[in-house]
């Protein structure tokens, strides 16, 4: 999306006041709640799962050390998340300027899905909302300024499918029993610290190469994951780092991590962000 063009024409945006902000802000909030209220709909929530040290017996050996690191026998299995964030982003390519952002992530497990609302502060009373979602095996991204006029979106496709449901993947960090074989993950040792995760959904497939160390996982990457350059899909080399990692509700997880891209022009980092809370379902 042109996001990186949406914010430099947000400089130009005169007589916007605090109360339309306020308003603004009310508006997109009761929408966020009519679209998780859908998301946890369509989920199993309260499934009674728990997790045991039989889950992963089978699994290749830098796998099964991360799985016995992070959770614990008997605890219940992830249904859904809550994730709250802050950080910064590029709006576009490598030459673009970092912009803050707050966000809450919003996740299910079974069906694999999630709501990601992030706002964007440009100017002291200029934001602009951004919102990634995958649903249904369907996606769908949007832009809009102060999360209520609409700027730019993308509808569907199967490009931008196939890189949501990467995000999915890589971001099940935070929610690791999403990982395991029983919520449909296919594991394929590499090495003796790398492996790679499979997730198939709706005809969508995901594929990430793990890497372990100490019996974490400290990156994913993919060969390949659709980025929207100029209006159209490239594929392109992806990698995610994540580090910090602290026990919240039992679960190990990485407070923070980064996002880079790697076009033919050199790499770049695109996502900085830290973990604020979590709180599971």
């Amino acid at each position: 999306m042109r996001l990186a063009r949406v914010l430099r024409g947000a400089v130009g945006v005169t007589g916007v006041l605090a109360g339309a902000a306020l308003a603004a802000k009310g508006w997109r909030d009761r929408e966020l709640v009519r679209f998780v209220e859908r998301l946890h709909d369509r989920a199993e929530i309260d499934r009674g799962k728990t997790v045991s040290a039989d889950d992963w017996a089978d699994l290749p050996e830098p796998v099964r050390g991360y799985f016995s690191n992070v959770l614990q026998p008997g605890q219940e299995f992830v249904d859904g998340a809550r994730i709250g964030q802050v950080g910064r982003l590029r709006p576009g390519d490598a030459d673009s300027p970092w912009q803050p952002f707050t966000a809450t992530h919003h996740v299910t497990v079974d069906p694999p899905g999630f709501y990601w609302d992030a706002t964007v502060r440009y100017l002291p009373f200029v934001s602009v909302g951004v919102r990634d979602r995958f649903a249904d095996a369907e996606s769908g991204a949007s832009v809009s300024l102060f999360g209520v006029v609409p700027i730019d979106s993308a509808g569907s496709s199967p490009e931008l499918r196939e890189a949501e449901l990467i995000r999915y993947l890589a971001e099940a960090v935070w929610y690791p029993t999403a990982l395991l074989p029983n919520e449909g993950v296919e594991w394929e040792g590499i090495d003796d610290e790398t492996a790679r995760a499979t997730v198939e959904h709706g005809g969508v497939t995901a594929s990430l190469t793990f890497t372990f160390e100490d019996d974490e996982v400290t990156s994913v990457h993919a060969d390949e994951r659709y980025r929207s350059v100029d209006g159209r899909y490239e594929p392109t080399p992806w990698t995610g780092h994540w580090h910090d990692y602290a026990t919240r509700q039992g679960v190990s997880v990485p407070m923070a991590g980064e996002v880079t891209w790697h076009p033919p022009d050199g790499a770049f980092q695109a996502w900085q962000g830290r973990v604020t809370d979590i709180e599971y379902r």
